[in-house]
């Protein structure tokens, strides 16, 4: 009966904690929403695409489980406390107090064993403590900007969150995230060098077809173009 008892509250506590996780999909990332981005992604989206790139990465010195499962966990605290950014003016101090509370009630949630290492993994990400989160943090940038280059190519309008590719610069070591980020790049520039030339060519046409206009106007009645300009 008591074994009974524990398992149904054990399953009540899962049950709690995968509704609580699955707040994260319903959580914008606040860097899109302050830059006036139309259909931000949410945080476990983010968390997505890091768990990829972890699992696709091809240094067989790196634990990809384990960078899957820091990557899985590192915003997991936001499903409480939400995605708090550097503009929200709150300390790393108290960003980090709010999220180590927020990932205690979360892991108090689980049975023993995975209560320790849920918590365990935040706090490897955290502290930055071994190689495999210094990895995932790369692959937490390289989302980012990944994600902001998709942005400026649905919005048509390349180079409008620069400030986001800006704010990575010199953090990323990694071989493979360095290859990855020479790719991004180079279709970045791509994009941007064609979105200018098709500028500058609708400029030179549209010229042109006002100068063809003012060269084809016939200036016979002149009485009533000079009437015209004053009434404007």
């Amino acid at each position: 009966m008591a074994a009974t008892m524990e398992t149904t509250a054990g399953m009540s506590n899962m049950l709690q904690f995968m509704k609580l996780i699955g707040q994260l999909k319903r959580v914008p990332r606040t860097g899109w929403v302050y830059r006036n981005v139309q259909k931000p992604e949410s945080v476990s989206d983010h968390m997505y695409r890091m768990a990829m790139m972890s699992l696709t990465i091809t240094d067989p010195t790196v634990d990809k489980d384990r960078c899957i499962k820091l990557a899985l966990v590192h915003d997991m605290a936001e499903c409480i406390v939400g995605d708090i950014a550097p503009s929200d003016n709150i300390s790393k101090a108290e960003k980090h107090r709010r999220e180590e509370e927020a990932m205690r009630h979360l892991s108090a949630l689980l049975p023993e064993g995975l209560k320790q290492e849920m918590y365990g993994l935040w706090e490897e990400y955290e502290t930055q403590s071994s190689q495999e989160a210094r990895l995932v943090k790369e692959f937490d940038l390289l989302e980012m900007i990944l994600q902001a280059h998709e942005y400026e190519e649905l919005e048509g309008t390349p180079g409008r969150l620069q400030e986001f590719f800006d704010s990575t610069n010199g953090r990323f070591h990694h071989p493979d995230v360095l290859q990855l980020l020479s790719a991004l790049n180079e279709e970045r520039g791509s994009h941007m060098t064609k979105t200018d030339k098709t500028k500058k060519s609708d400029g030179s046409n549209a010229a042109g077809a006002s100068s063809s206009q003012t060269r084809t106007t016939p200036h016979t009645n002149t009485s009533y173009n000079t009437q015209t300009f004053c009434h404007l």
